[in-house]
């Protein structure tokens, strides 16, 4: 239902901003469309990749690895999976909800998550270019470090 309300709001913003501006309108639909021609194939990219994963590795596996009693093991396989992937955030939020229903545990997930947002192993050399090597090399460290605190609360939280 909320999904709903937020379809309808959405709507009578959008007729609303036509009514006042339909030249701007238009523009911003129009920008709107490039964005998510942009993002789709990474998107999509990604969605398969996921897809394949979740066919090949089974529930025992995704388990047996990253679930709720793989531990500390679990927690630092996906710190370090998630520190070395370059996903987009609204592309890791339903990832990970697809390896919670596989039978991934909230922890590692959480681990998983904050280490994607956070943690830029791909990005290092854009990163170092523009902050310098020490502190580049000082916020990843540390933003990995954060990951196993955000990972340990949200598993006390949660379980």
């Amino acid at each position: 239902m909320w999904t709903y309300s937020l379809y309808g709001i959405t709507i009578v913003l959008l007729l609303t901003s036509y009514k006042n501006d339909k030249k701007k309108t238009k523009m911003a639909l129009k920008k709107a469309w490039k964005s998510f021609e942009n993002i789709l194939p990474e998107f999509l990219g990604v969605i398969m990749l996921v897809g394949i994963l979740l066919s090949v590795l089974n529930p025992e596996v995704i388990s047996m690895v990253i679930g709720k009693e793989s531990g500390l093991f679990g927690v630092i396989i996906s710190a370090i999976i998630g520190s070395i992937t370059l996903i987009p955030g609204f592309v890791a939020f339903p990832t990970a909800a697809l390896l919670l229903k596989s039978g991934a545990g909230y922890t590692q997930i959480a681990a998983f998550i904050s280490t994607l947002m956070m943690v830029g192993i791909v990005t290092l050399p854009v990163e170092t270019k523009y902050f310098g090597k020490k502190i580049t090399i000082s916020r990843n460290v540390l933003a990995f470090l954060f990951s196993f605190l955000v990972a340990f609360i949200i598993g006390k939280v949660v379980m």
